[in-house]
């Protein structure tokens, strides 16, 4: 089908980690495994943030807000990818490639804009931690949520006009194991080159403007932390910075290699496992690198475990 440009497509085919029959139940346990994990971490943190009225301050509000958009984004690749692994079947339908997609859109770029928002949480409160609560006030928290679902909707519709625009396609493999946008545009039958730009701008506007505020954040709190005296407090903080910035390159490095990636004809497998560690291990991760090391989450955590028994 590859050799001839199809103009009606009514499914695609997704691109599998392993063809040996013997992988297939270690493939679905490690991915029901990490799913369930994921979920069940990022659902006690909101549990956790709700039930503590001590909790309910800028920094936690965004880290619950996180947790929902982690369980949302893993939400709209893993189960159809575990389905798909117990079942044997690697089609999917154009409607669903095409929700698929938009959904995996709107909640990772929401991802990013939090992440992006939660660094200049930080920034205050290490750099200017007298005005802290004058700045990081509830309106301006919400504002900032908000701000985050309207760029990821913007963004999620944007590639969705894009892509239905598209009525000629070279092939129906996807290089992927979801329908990943860059390389949906990569199947169409129109100029390399005018698609390499599009997905370049896009990778500008809603990737690297971002990542340019979360560079300048940490920079601007690593700068600050040089300059205390306490030698203890400054590891301590090192310590939790570099945890986060850590799980913040691994989603934004993965995410833009696969994205831009894409447009240079990088190996599929290659791909396949950046698109892995964003979708899947940031995720996974989050609860643990943002919560688990955090002394306020740890007492409520202990305080909601003996108001159950």
């Amino acid at each position: 089908m590859g050799a001839h440009n199809i103009t009606r497509v009514s499914e695609f085919h997704l691109l599998s980690f392993s063809e040996d029959p013997d992988l297939q139940p270690i493939l679905f346990g490690l991915f029901l495994c990490m799913y369930m994990v994921t979920v069940l971490g990022n659902l006690l943190i909101l549990l956790v943030v709700s039930s503590d009225f001590h909790l309910h301050t800028s920094m936690y509000i965004f880290l619950s807000n996180l947790s929902f958009i982690d369980i949302s984004l893993t939400s709209s690749i893993v189960p159809k990818l575990i389905v798909g692994i117990l079942n044997h079947i690697r089609v999917i339908s154009y409607v669903g490639c095409l929700t698929q997609m938009s959904f995996f859109i709107l909640f990772a770029c929401m991802d990013h804009m939090l992440l992006t928002v939660m660094a200049y949480d930080r920034f205050v409160a290490i750099c200017h931690p007298l005005h802290y609560a004058t700045i990081m006030n509830p309106r301006l928290c919400v504002l900032l949520v908000l701000f985050s679902v309207f760029v990821g909707l913007l963004e999620s519709q944007l590639h969705i006009l894009i892509v239905l625009q598209l009525t000629c396609f070279k092939d129906v493999k996807i290089a992927n194991f979801f329908c990943f946008p860059s390389q949906l545009l990569n199947l169409s039958c129109y100029d390399r080159l005018i698609i390499t730009i599009v997905q370049y701008i896009f990778g500008t506007i809603f990737g690297f403007i971002p990542m340019s505020g979360i560079v300048f954040s940490y920079s601007k709190i690593i700068s600050s932390l040089l300059k205390t005296p306490s030698s203890g407090g400054r590891y301590k903080a090192f310590s939790t910075c570099g945890s986060r910035l850590s799980v913040v390159c691994l989603f934004y490095g993965t995410a833009f290699g696969t994205y831009l990636g894409s447009a240079m004809s990088y190996s599929p497998r290659k791909l396949e496992v950046a698109s892995l560690m964003f979708t899947v291990v940031t995720p996974l991760l989050n609860p643990f690198i943002y919560s688990l090391r955090d002394r306020d989450i740890l007492s409520s955590l202990k305080r909601l475990h003996h108001w159950r028994v």
